[in-house]
């Protein structure tokens, strides 16, 4: 069986055309640190039962990714012998900041044409501050056939380590940490509700092909 690789996939209306930004790690993960935060429960006996839920519990998702240039220099790749690992660090940091300049140039722009049709902008109706017109992107996780979240990047920490002549990273470590969004029926992000749809539905699966495998232990515990 061919080894599949975790992957980040940046998206937008779809995934259908072009995909605006994709990181496929080099390395897979040695270890990935999952955290669920279970949103504090009623304890007080005016308040509703205990079992009943309230907020969504949180999935946070943590873990290091591993870049090196070695094998595509030695395979004399062009863009490693240029830029090193640059361009995979640069996808990376695509994914936690705002789409492109060119929505900041047309926000200007309308700004300037409001501002000729209704007066300079420095009266007492003036808002405080601008409305920001920019979205952060749309972002995949995939983790093997039956992970695959849609997230936020909550924190990016990388660590260059080596260098060639012209200072481009050779290597690096990347700590990453994510949370998964809990897309609600509101939302108008149809493919990050049908990812989570079946990653969750395949974690029920798994979850019941869990008990089939505990079913003679079941039986021992609760003799009937």
């Amino acid at each position: 069986m061919p080894l599949l690789r975790g992957a980040l996939i940046e998206y937008g209306a779809g995934l259908i055309g072009p995909i605006p930004n994709v990181v496929i790690f080099q390395f897979n993960p040695e270890s990935l640190s999952r955290t669920l935060q279970i949103p504090a429960r009623p304890s007080s006996a005016t308040q509703r039962e205990t079992s009943q839920a309230g907020e969504k519990t949180i999935e946070k998702v943590s873990f290091k990714a591993h870049f090196s240039a070695a094998n595509m220099l030695d395979e004399d790749k062009v863009l490693a012998k240029l830029f090193g690992i640059g361009p995979q660090l640069a996808a990376l940091e695509k994914m936690v900041v705002p789409a492109g300049k060119l929505a900041g140039l047309l926000g200007a722009a309308l700004d300037a044409i409001g501002d000729m049709l209704g007066g300079d902008g420095d009266g007492d109706d003036a808002p405080a501050q601008p409305i920001p017109r920019e979205k952060y992107p749309k972002i995949l996780f995939i983790w093997g056939l039956t992970r695959i979240l849609p997230v936020t990047i909550d924190s990016m920490s990388i660590t260059e380590l080596d260098y060639d002549s012209l200072l481009n990273p050779l290597r690096a470590e990347v700590d990453l940490s994510l949370s998964v969004i809990a897309a609600d029926d509101c939302s108008d992000d149809t493919l990050a509700k049908g990812a989570l749809e079946y990653s969750t539905i395949a974690k029920e699966a798994q979850a019941m092909a869990n008990l089939a495998n505990t079913a003679e232990q079941i039986v021992e515990l609760i003799p009937l």
